[in-house]
């Protein structure tokens, strides 16, 4: 049987969402779990179009098996209009095999993001991505303020899950705060996948 692994899925535009998938799988790994960086094709604005299987640089492209057989998942993007980024959401209404066979039923699923500015629309976009894991039986664990950077940072960091602010030109890297709080999110969802499988 394979080792479980928490799958941090992620899409990225400019890169803070990407970084913020890299501090979660950190926080993952400090429980002795792997970490599974997985990434989701760009959706063509014009039409449908095919990308190549293996990106050309990052993190591998999600597959069913990657989605199917984790032991929990960290789901992350940046926000559009309040809500999750087109690429991830193309994913996401594919996995209705998924779905209709109950494989995420029952295992711990979180979610990230990262806005441009600070009231951007970060929670509903971590909102709008719950939705669809609840209807998977996902069970969705968000970040206690036993996290006590949840009640310093003046940037991102909310209960629903880690977010950071980019900054108008999106070149803001993630701060302490947002750091501390990425690892936090994925040590703990790591930690529920643990005691969910030993029960």
């Amino acid at each position: 049987m394979a080792a479980p692994y928490i799958l941090v899925l992620y899409y990225s535009t400019h890169g803070a969402t990407k970084e913020m998938a890299r501090q979660i799988a950190r926080g993952v790994e400090q429980t002795g779990m792997e970490a599974r960086l997985r990434t989701v094709p760009p959706v063509s604005t014009t039409c449908e179009a095919t990308a190549p299987t293996i990106p050309d640089e990052g993190a591998l492209y999600c597959t069913e098996a990657d989605l199917s057989h984790c032991a929990g998942l960290a789901l992350g993007s940046p926000t559009r209009f309040g809500n999750m980024a087109a690429a991830m959401k193309y994913f996401i209404d594919s996995t209705s095999g998924i779905w209709m066979s109950g494989a995420l039923i029952g295992k711990p699923a979180s979610v990230f993001s990262s806005t441009s500015s600070l009231h951007g629309g970060q929670e509903t976009t971590l909102l709008s991505m719950m939705l669809p894991l609840l209807h998977h039986g996902m069970l969705i664990t968000g970040l206690p303020y036993s996290e006590t950077t949840l009640l310093s940072t003046t940037t991102g960091g909310t209960p629903y899950g880690a977010t950071h602010v980019a900054g108008k030109d999106n070149q803001r890297p993630l701060d302490e705060d947002e750091r501390i709080l990425c690892q936090a999110q994925g040590k703990r969802l790591a930690e529920i996948a643990k005691k969910l499988q030993d029960r």
